[in-house]
């Protein structure tokens, strides 16, 4: 059995990543300060698992990897403070979360886990290289792994998880060359589904939705991205970690198909059922990306790997959970 290791493992990807791992009887752990994870029924159901153990703990603290323990065939590192509210509320916890618990996980991962053949797999973004666009008006759509990395305004909030992951790419890169180990970098593009928190633009509109909300305001109407549903999503994350294929590469994660919001927010209205009077286009927040989509051209020629759940598909089991779960007021 092999014995696997998820940091952030009780958030959203790493939650349903550890319920497939789980699934295939792999001995879990997962870490998880819960900063902004939740100890729901779904963890609580996950955690029942005989193979899946949970620690609870700061990763940014050194002496806590003592804790971890050693001996993991895979660790897959997923810790970061998602959602780009907090990009703009707190950077510099962004930027401190991502980096160091970046620097500790690898030094833990050369020096302490020391079992032969294990591999890493770091999760960046699509945020690393997102604002060329904004910089320099240029980007190639869909997007390959070999575009610059770009932040375009260092004073801009929201590129402090894009920076955090671009120092991250570099750090994994080079510890990998530089201790002869094994690692795979992947870079999500709009990963959606159950249990995604409600700072993101689905469970946004779905929540409007189901308030009734009229004027409905629609934020960046005209922007596009490529959504992925999650089960999709961590069936690529598995296939980069185990093929020897993807051993030392960068691997983008997502659909062939670009969506305009407002036709994302069309597809919701009908969904669900309920369409409003009128709709209130708003401007999307300052540095937010106009167009993303992602070429994964190079995960389907490397591992076979290729996203299969329909749009439409996929909403109807994210509203489905939403409706379930509606957001706590404040």
């Amino acid at each position: 059995m092999k014995k696997v290791l998820i940091t952030g493992g009780a958030g959203f990807i790493g939650y349903h990543l550890a319920k497939r791992l789980a699934a295939e009887g792999y001995e879990l752990v997962i870490v998880d300060n819960f900063f902004h994870s939740a100890h729901d029924d779904d963890l609580q159901a996950l955690l029942a698992v005989p193979n899946v153990r949970l620690l609870e703990d700061d990763l940014t603290q050194s002496r806590v990897w003592e804790k971890v323990g050693s001996g993991f065939d895979e660790v897959y590192h997923l810790v970061g403070i998602n959602g780009t509210k907090f990009f703009y509320e707190i950077p510099h916890e962004v930027l401190r979360i991502g980096v160091s618990t970046t620097l500790n996980v690898l030094e833990w991962f050369r020096s302490e886990n020391n079992k032969p053949g294990a591999k890493i797999l770091y999760t960046s973004s699509n945020e690393a290289y997102a604002s060329a666009l904004e910089a320099f008006g240029k980007l190639p759509i869909p997007t390959p792994e070999n575009v610059p990395l770009v932040i375009a305004d260092t004073y801009n909030p929201r590129w402090s998880y894009g920076g955090q992951k671009l120092i991250g790419e570099l750090f994994f890169i080079h510890y990998a060359k530089a201790y002869n180990f094994r690692m795979s970098i992947v870079r999500p593009h709009n990963f959606y589904g159950p249990r995604a928190g409600y700072e993101h633009v689905i469970p946004e509109i779905v929540g409007r939705v189901a308030a009734k909300i009229d004027p409905f305001p629609i934020f960046g109407a005209d922007d596009t991205r490529s959504f992925c549903y999650i089960t999709d999503a961590v069936e690529a994350i598995q296939t980069v970690m185990e093929s020897a294929h993807t051993d030392g590469g960068t691997y983008h994660i997502g659909t062939t198909h670009e969506t305009l919001i407002a036709d994302l927010a069309e597809k919701i209205f009908s969904l669900m059922g309920w369409r409003p009077q009128k709709t209130d286009i708003k401007n999307s927040p300052e540095g937010s990306v106009k167009r993303r989509l992602a070429d994964v051209s190079k995960i389907k020629k490397d591992t076979g790997w290729e996203a299969k759940t329909l749009l439409d598909d996929g909403l109807e089991k994210t509203i489905e959970w939403y409706l379930a779960h509606p957001k706590v007021p404040d």
